[in-house]
């Protein structure tokens, strides 16, 4: 089949700009990363003076570079409209976000969505997979204390120990607000054959948009961030009596992306842009922690039933391309979330003259050194 010129026109267009964007995606990274781990070395006096100060401001740089892996997929026209419950009325609380997982994409989709969340963004936590340590964010997230947990069943134990040890020393001194799971264990494609022949097996429901996820991270965060009043442990200890100023993780949030024919867009495409412009679909329903079960058995049937209801709203989405109302109401009511170019350009603006500042300074001690 003969190539037309406008299609030669096209396919040229599109290679050059994926290629300008990837130019600028490392020459971003390479200023702004380091700028990150460049401030919070020269503030480590003020972590020991007044940690709260530097955790504010370290979740302050942290959040615009979010919004910097955000903007990527903004200006190339990867935009969010939002469903179901607002969340930004619980922006202030403690919650656990249950998300799930397509592709390497969702993770870049909530960056986004989720700027707009007020303090949200600098004062979560992630658990995410541990390969992720070794990419360029990984430093930032290491910082950050974001959770890298190593999946399979060898490891899982272990890291269920780690990840109850990490939110003890980590979420409550740096002012954690919101924490991040994937209860799947995995992306979509990679496990569904494995968890329908469990479900098979155990007579449960045949999902083809999600999997049965995982009850274990999901049940040392309740245990661990739950207040002691809520889930019934008994009080005692001057670090209990610490931690009850806090009133403890008190939402559920479970959280659902859909992307339009079920293509879900993966880190490549944000950062290349060569796919067109595309809207994402973020569902969102609130359970105050006090109605989640604590037991395993319990839990993990409570669990299984969110998923089952992802299962439905996706199956809904795909059918007629919205989600539906949400009960009590007649019509399902979609937000459009919004980003502000003025300030994403302000945002990377700053990256790259911290960028040339370090420099600068780099330059001037080696030149007064040699």
């Amino acid at each position: 089949m003969a190539v037309t010129l406008a299609q030669a026109r096209r396919v040229g267009y599109t290679c050059l700009k994926a290629l300008l964007r990837f130019a600028f995606m490392v020459a971003n990274n390479l200023v702004a990363i380091p700028s990150y781990v460049l401030y919070l070395i020269v503030l480590q006096p003020l972590r020991v003076l007044d940690s709260k100060s530097f955790w504010y401001i370290e979740g302050v740089l942290f959040k615009w570079l979010l919004a910097m892996v955000a903007s990527w997929g903004w200006w190339a026209g990867y935009t969010v409209v939002e469903w179901g419950d607002d969340v930004k009325a619980v922006s202030e609380d403690e919650a656990m976000v249950l998300v799930n997982h397509q592709a390497t994409g969702d993770v870049c989709t909530l960056m986004m969505c989720l700027q707009d969340k007020g303090t949200v963004v600098r004062q979560m936590m992630w658990l995410m997979d541990h390969i992720f340590k070794y990419t360029n964010f990984g430093i930032v997230s290491l910082i950050h204390g974001d959770f890298f947990i190593r999946q399979g069943r060898a490891h899982r134990d272990q890291q269920l120990v780690l990840l109850k040890e990490h939110l003890e020393k980590y979420y409550r001194s740096r002012n954690r607000k919101w924490i991040v799971l994937f209860p799947e264990g995995g992306f979509l494609r990679k496990r569904r054959e494995t968890s329908q022949a469990f479900a098979k097996k155990n007579n449960l429901p045949f999902l083809k948009h999600v999997t049965l996820p995982r009850f274990g991270a999901t049940q040392v965060i309740l245990k661990t961030l739950v207040a002691p009043q809520e889930n019934g442990t008994p009080a005692g200890g001057d670090a209990v009596i610490k931690e009850s100023k806090s009133k403890g993780l008190q939402w559920v949030i479970d959280t659902t992306i859909a992307y339009p024919k079920g293509e879900p867009i993966d880190i490549q495409t944000w950062i290349l842009g060569y796919r067109q412009p595309t809207v994402t679909h973020v569902h969102y329903r609130i359970f105050p922690v006090k109605d989640v079960p604590a037991e395993p058995e319990a839990l993990t049937h409570w669990l299984y039933q969110r998923f089952i209801e992802k299962e439905d709203l996706l199956t809904h989405f795909y059918e007629t391309g919205a989600f539906p109302p949400l009960q009590g109401q007649t019509k399902a009511i979609s937000r459009e979330m919004t980003l502000s170019n003025l300030w994403l350009v302000g945002i990377q603006s700053l990256a790259f003259l911290s960028g040339g500042m370090w420099y600068c300074i780099f330059q001037y001690f080696y030149h007064c050194l040699f």
